[in-house]
């Protein structure tokens, strides 16, 4: 609750994500692709269809893509969506990860022996780590932070099955960026944590089956996409963060350079180094240290000497454009060493003190209470089967390609577009060649039967007036299309000739 306030008092019939302008329609955002990709597995399940892919987006050139974000989440997100509804499946889905965060965090340290006080604080700093939240608005990358301690728990108690299965789940989910500080932190952990060589070669075997996910992520999904050449050099120099982000507690640089520490939280993380040292946990200390500044130091990205070598030496480098992704990891080592800072204390009530004064230290107003199109009415004109295309044509790597998402799930099928980027490149392709479509130029082909028009999407593209839907309209009007319905800044269209198959 705190983590969402005070977007999540106007919960009801709205999507807790990060603020966006209203025009009218669906408001875009990362948050839409998560709603989708949870959605898709149930509804695949419900239809005897395989829950693991995409059957939807990107489909006039492209294969049936894997959705490897929505397998995990999904689980519970089908559930709640058919008890109570999108928005509202969601926002608990989106709730209950803040609740794992803490909730893994704070057994863990427990386990490691920590008193119920200290650990608890622990779970509350790494559930309200600003970067998390951030995240959290319409990143996979946020919302299953939690696998982070998940895995350092497993390996605490000898699960090491369960901890396999919690490290995998990072890249299988499509989060490879995560997993490759996920990884060598789990094999740094077992290795100080682990005192014989039998848990060591278990904990081994975890990190195998990881790197194999990983590998299989690439070659299915990263290989054929718009992102298997990598990103420039360029794209990451624009995403870096400076020394001075990591104190500012706006987002004003940028959603992506938004890695706000605190202010008082990292001095406390400091003293936690040397209260674990001297609690005789010399290499536990040492690696929580390394896990803390480590991903911290890569986040200043180009801004740090030697990252561009790095970067045009070390292949997996090259794929990510944001190199703050590995901040959850720092989130969680600053945690657990404030969490032993606290062991000082030795009362409770001291301990609830300084939680209250580091929340209040973290605390960042960033969720937002998006409005929720679940039932247009120019959706529920489409009627029998068609490829539906939407106008106007966005490459699939920009996000105001969204929006287009929302509305699939009411009318679910085949589409030439789609939000991703992990894109197939003929997708890529596609758009380019037809993107003059959105301003009536050129002919809708002959495979697609349905067409909508986003007047409010036009105007958040910044086209200016209404020339270009007005002209996408009569293009369509000579091709032999009728309105189906309009309805505010929405139109549906039906082509005179049937579907193809």
């Amino acid at each position: 609750m705190v983590a969402t306030w005070p977007a999540v008092r106007h919960v009801n019939g709205n999507f807790l994500a990060g603020p966006a302008p209203d025009y009218g329609e669906q408001q875009s955002g990362d948050y839409l692709q998560l709603v989708w990709n949870y959605w898709l597995p149930g509804h695949q399940l419900e239809h005897g269809r395989n829950p693991f892919v995409d059957p939807y987006s990107f489909q006039t050139e492209s294969d049936v893509r894997p959705n490897p974000q929505g397998w995990l989440l999904g689980v519970p997100f089908w559930p709640l969506e058919r008890a109570f509804g999108l928005p509202w499946a969601y926002n608990l889905v989106l709730l209950l990860t803040f609740l794992a965060a803490g909730g893994f965090t704070c057994w863990w340290l427990r386990s490691l022996g920590l008193r119920r006080g200290p650990a608890v604080l622990g779970g509350v700093l790494f559930a309200l780590a600003p970067y998390r939240i951030q995240q959290s608005t319409g990143h996979l990358l946020g919302q299953i932070s939690f696998l982070l301690p998940a895995m350092l728990l497993a390996l605490e108690r000898r699960r090491f099955a369960l901890a396999a299965l919690a490290l995998t789940a990072i890249p299988l989910s499509g989060q490879v960026h995560l997993a490759l500080g996920a990884i060598p932190l789990f094999a740094a952990y077992a290795w100080v944590r682990l005192p014989r060589w039998r848990g060591r070669v278990y904990a081994l075997g975890g990190v195998l089956l990881a790197i194999t996910a990983g590998e299989l992520v690439q070659h299915l999904v990263i290989a054929t996409s718009i992102l298997s050449g990598g990103r420039s050099i360029g794209s990451v120099r624009h995403y870096s963060a400076t020394v001075a982000d990591f104190f500012t507690r706006s987002n004003g640089s940028g959603v992506e350079q938004f890695v706000f520490i605190g202010w008082v939280t990292p001095l406390i993380a400091l003293a936690g180094i040397v209260v674990t040292w001297r609690a005789g946990r010399s290499k536990l200390a040492t690696l929580l240290g390394v896990a803390a500044v480590l991903p911290m130091l890569l986040a200043l990205g180009t801004h740090l000497p030697g990252y561009e070598t790095a970067w045009h030496h070390f292949r997996p480098l090259r794929y990510p454009r944001v190199p703050e992704r590995l901040m959850p990891i720092a989130c969680l080592a600053i945690a657990a060493l404030v969490a032993y800072a606290a062991t000082r204390l030795r009362h409770v009530g001291l301990v609830a003190v300084l939680a209250v004064g580091l929340a209040a230290d973290l605390h960042v107003r960033i969720f937002d209470a998006t409005a929720a199109y679940t039932n247009d009415s120019t959706y529920d004109a489409i009627k029998g089967p068609g490829t539906l295309l939407e106008l106007p044509i966005f490459r699939p790597d920009i996000d105001l390609g969204s929006v287009y998402l929302a509305y699939a799930i009411q009318s679910p099928r085949k589409r030439p577009e789609g939000y991703s980027t992990t894109a197939p490149q003929t997708a890529d392709g596609w758009a380019k060649r037809h993107h003059g479509l959105s301003c009536g130029v050129g002919d809708v082909p002959t495979y697609i039967r349905f067409v909508a028009i986003h007047r409010g999407i036009y105007k958040r593209a910044n086209y200016v007036g209404d020339r270009c839907p007005a002209a996408a309209e009569a293009m369509l009007r000579r091709q032999g299309f009728h309105l189906l319905a309009r309805s505010g800044p929405i139109s549906t269209w039906q082509a005179p000739w049937p579907a193809t198959p």
